[in-house]
């Protein structure tokens, strides 16, 4: 029993710390007071927490029936690498060469369908939940199978740590203005870009790594 008990902490912390770096909560609040601009405290939110909960159920798809989705389509992880690589960078690209309207008047602001209809896209997918988190999250869910111990007390913890994640996220996008405060205006609109920056180049990379997957099978197929 303690065997057991061992392992399924050790299936949290490994859900935890595999995806944590990759998501990167606070990395991302500039982003989200990006496209919630114009939005009350109240507003933020409720959209920190559709957030939260969307990356919650993409993640454990993912990890659950993820690989099965996969094979039923006859789609590769490096597909979906190089599919999702070129979406974050059109996204980082987009953001990078964003107009500056920290202050943008009351009544310009976007109609409350429409931000809360960018809970998912493109703040839950790809910003929060991009291609990297997925496919992490489709090999975590083989892994914990194939753990030591209990599979359904390996799984339970791969969910806990999916909860504990999604709760940063939640924190960090719902104080992002407290994180950033200290920052200024002219620190946002600096942090802001980098943010943006750093974000194409996560793109990149990602669809790199996909790439050069397909690349080598092709050659080793040669």
């Amino acid at each position: 029993m303690t065997y057991d008990l061992i392992e399924f902490i050790k299936s949290i912390l490994l859900v935890l710390t595999a995806l944590l770096p990759i998501i990167n909560p606070p990395g991302g609040a500039p982003i989200f007071l990006s496209y919630t601009q114009g939005s009350s405290d109240r507003e933020r939110k409720i959209i920190a927490k559709r957030i939260a909960i969307n990356g919650f159920f993409l993640l454990l798809g993912a990890m659950f029936i993820g690989t099965y989705v996969l094979k039923f389509f006859g789609i590769s992880l490096a597909v979906v690498k190089v599919g999702g690589g070129m979406v974050v960078a059109a996204a980082g690209w987009n953001l990078l060469n964003a107009e500056e309207n920290s202050h943008e008047p009351a009544g310009n602001k976007p109609a409350d369908g429409v931000i809360l209809r960018r809970a998912f896209f493109p703040l839950t997918f790809p910003f929060t939940i991009g291609p990297g988190s997925i496919s992490v999250a489709i090999t975590l869910g083989a892994s914990l199978r194939s753990r030591g111990g209990i599979d359904a007390l390996n799984l339970a913890g791969g969910v806990i740590g999916i909860l504990l994640l999604c709760t940063v996220v939640y924190y960090s996008y719902r104080f992002a203005n407290r994180l950033l405060a200290r920052l200024g205006e002219t620190g946002i609109t600096v942090f802001l870009r980098l943010s943006a920056f750093i974000l194409l180049c996560i793109g990149v990379q990602i669809f790199w790594n996909g790439a050069s997957e397909l690349l080598r099978s092709v050659l080793s197929g040669v």
